[in-house]
């Protein structure tokens, strides 16, 4: 009866116990998370990629791919996107890095901690034509500061609203939701500097630069350079603000890509805007390896802590 039970049934068997069937189980529970991945993720990715190399017919072709990498109007495109992108980023780093200290080291659990955070979720989705709405009826030619400007500074730049049309309006616009996209990043990294490092710099006779130089930034820099780089992916893939606001086909590779499928002229061309997306997730894919490569520094960290 021993050697049957053994040999059957039970966990013993490796194959039908109920311990195989616990740990087989716990994959579903990610299931749903790698279908939605598949469908939104990998499909459209490879799409993409294999479309970037067919033509209009979908036969295979580099033609389009060639034409589109030496074309000048799509490199001064791709140009401008990387700019918009490294300047919002970087400025959306540090003014983000400063406001999320900021809160960090106010009252835990306090009031101005639950609206900062609060803001900071709200405002990192306000884009698009919501904000360009916002921007345009504020320092647009007819806008409410602007007007004022006309009357009571005439020679200022906010009474000439030519600047919110170009790349530094669009700078700012963007730079408007990358800085509480990067204080909601940023500040668990800071949350989790624990004040006794500081007490043992001081009790070690440690100066407060020294303690920065030697703790505070080795530990901040990768998740903070992690968080840049969020940004920098952020700004580059933004298509609604720049094309409500500037809607200039040839302006960035995001609005070049929308040309592309939906010229109203006859012009629609999808294996351009498949060859032009291709290239963007070169981009994309490089910036976010370096961006996982420095989060699973951070997550080393954060575990030993």
């Amino acid at each position: 009866m021993t050697q049957l039970q053994y040999k059957g049934t039970g966990s013993a068997n490796g194959r039908t116990g109920s311990r195989y069937w616990r740990s087989k189980s716990a994959y579903l529970g990610v299931m749903p998370f790698l279908l939605f991945s598949g469908l939104f993720l990998l499909y459209p990715t490879w799409n993409v990629v294999s479309g970037a190399v067919q033509d209009n017919n979908g036969q295979f072709s580099t033609t389009v791919l060639k034409e589109v990498f030496n074309s000048p109007i799509a490199r001064q495109a791709f140009a401008n996107s990387l700019e918009l992108s490294a300047k919002t980023a970087i400025v959306g780093a540090l003014l983000g890095g400063l406001f999320a200290w900021a809160i960090a080291t106010g009252k835990p659990g306090g009031v101005f901690y639950k609206v900062s955070v609060a803001l900071s979720s709200v405002l990192a989705q306000f884009g698009g034509v919501m904000l360009t709405f916002a921007f345009l009826a504020t320092f647009g030619f007819n806008g409410l500061v602007s007007s004022l400007a006309v009357k009571f500074l005439p020679n200022t730049f906010l009474a000439d609203s030519t600047w919110l049309y170009g790349m530094t309006g669009l700078s700012i616009l963007y730079t408007f939701f990358q800085i509480p996209l990067m204080v909601l990043v940023f500040l668990p990294t800071l949350e989790n500097l624990k004040p006794q490092w500081r007490e043992a710099s001081d009790a070690l006779g440690g100066k407060a630069y020294e303690y920065w130089l030697r703790v505070g930034i080795p530990i901040l820099t990768p998740s903070f350079v992690g968080g840049a780089l969020l940004l920098f992916v952020n700004s580059f893939s933004a298509y609604a603000t720049a094309n409500t606001l500037i809607n200039l086909s040839d302006f960035l590779t995001p609005l070049e890509i929308a040309t592309a499928l939906t010229s109203e002229t006859g012009g629609s061309n999808p294996a351009e805007a498949k060859s032009l997306s291709m290239f963007m997730v070169i981009v994309v894919v490089i910036v976010m390896s370096l961006y996982a490569l420095l989060r699973r520094k951070v997550s080393k960290w954060e575990q030993k802590r």
